[in-house]
């Protein structure tokens, strides 16, 4: 990395960001990040960015601040004729409506697109979109990581017996065969149908899973609904001992107290937002992605090929 790069954070996972440049041996720019009176979000870049290579780290988990954040900071080093301004979110908020699936309803994933290039920025870096077509919703370059090579790292210390990946849903098999094939692993598959936007009824699993020690992939952990449902009929169904794996700790409402009663033994997510559950659930083991979205900023500022950095 060389002078002609600027890494900036917002305020929504400052520790990300600084484990970020530090992966890179670089310091983070001198960027005050306040409110006026009435609240309104004000920012004044501390540095001078013209002409850099400038990365913006900021997930838009909620509050719906830390978009607006992003969304002013961007304007900020846009307006301070920096050369080239990426978005790098960790965290895709508003991700989950992603389609028009019945009458009246908003598509948000495509608004936020929407939003974020009308502010300036070049180009976007994401980890783990809630589904992969978000990138077409954007008409500058995205590059969509994946956590499974810091999943993955972390599984293979582990010492599983007959071995089986579960997708809590459909949506979710692409992602778990890969994991089973790299694990050489069994894939089996919860069938689900969703009956409200939070909760949803269990059907049945398709697949084996009988004498298996279990770990169910899922991208984002919201109400924990889902996959404790899942655990307890995997555990019906003879299942060994039962992980779950997700990218992003969203953990909202009874997340935590419904992860802490279930029969789930270990529950692995990233840093790609604060966990702020310590104390609250003891099952929750944070993995740290920083040296992933540091590879990938330093390649794409090299003009490198990131695709090594997918598995």
């Amino acid at each position: 990395m060389n002078e002609n790069v600027t890494l900036l954070s917002g305020t929504a996972n400052p520790d990300l960001a600084e484990r970020i440049a530090g992966y890179l041996n670089m310091s983070l720019c001198d960027v005050e990040i306040g409110r006026f009176s009435d609240g309104e979000i004000r920012v004044n870049i501390h540095e001078n960015i013209r002409g850099k290579d400038v990365f913006i780290i900021q997930p838009t988990n909620p509050p719906a601040e830390n978009l607006m954040e992003l969304l002013i900071m961007i304007d900020a080093c846009y307006r301070a004729s920096a050369n080239r301004i990426t978005a790098v979110i960790p965290y895709y908020g508003y991700a989950r409506q992603d389609r028009k699936d019945q009458p009246r309803v908003p598509i948000t994933a495509k608004l936020v697109a929407n939003l974020i290039e009308v502010a300036g920025v070049n180009r976007v870096l994401a980890l783990e979109l809630h589904a992969a077509q978000i990138q077409g919703f954007f008409d500058v370059q995205v590059d969509n990581l994946f956590a499974a090579p810091v999943l993955l790292e972390y599984i293979e210390g582990k010492n599983f017996t007959n071995l089986t990946i579960v997708s809590p849903d459909v949506g979710g098999i692409k992602m778990g065969r890969a994991f089973a094939k790299r694990l050489d692993a069994n894939l089996a598959i919860v069938d689900k149908r969703r009956t409200t936007a939070d909760s949803t009824e269990l059907m049945n699993i398709i697949g084996e899973v009988a004498g298996s020690d279990i770990i169910i992939l899922d991208d984002i952990i919201s109400t924990a609904g889902t996959v404790t449902q899942a655990a307890e009929a995997l555990k019906k169904a003879g299942a060994g001992k039962i992980m779950v794996m997700a990218t992003h700790p969203v953990f909202s409402g009874p997340a935590l107290e419904r992860l802490d009663k279930s029969c789930i033994e270990e529950v692995v997510v990233t840093n790609s937002i604060p966990f702020n559950g310590l104390g609250k659930c003891g099952k929750v083991k944070v993995l740290d992605v920083s040296p992933l979205l540091g590879e990938a900023i330093k390649r794409i500022h090299t003009e490198e090929s990131i695709s090594m950095l997918f598995i």
